[in-house]
């Protein structure tokens, strides 16, 4: 029997295009943490203004956002991994 990522993420169930105000989050996990994670394609480049507002949006409603660019996912996948996993660990300060 294999362990899912969910077990490997301590349990944490994120969903896909999840709404949060005026944005979309690529994935978002609203409990036990809230995180939402941003996977950023070449695009994004070019919207630093744009994604520096949505994240100051994000955070001012509690998430804590995690980006990853799409090469790292293909490329590093178990560095992305450990990363959120440490996110979900670790209490975020308020």
């Amino acid at each position: 029997m294999g362990v899912s990522e969910a077990d490997q993420l301590g349990g944490a169930k994120f969903r896909r295009q999840v709404v949060i105000g005026p944005y979309i989050a690529d994935f978002a996990c609203r409990t036990p943490s809230k995180i939402v994670i941003e996977l950023d394609g070449d695009t994004h480049a070019s919207q630093q203004s744009y994604d520096a507002d949505r994240t100051h949006y994000l955070e001012d409603r509690g998430y804590r956002v995690l980006r990853f660019a799409n090469r790292d996912v293909m490329q590093n996948v178990d560095s992305v991994i450990a990363t959120i996993a440490a996110a979900l660990s670790t209490p975020l300060r308020g």
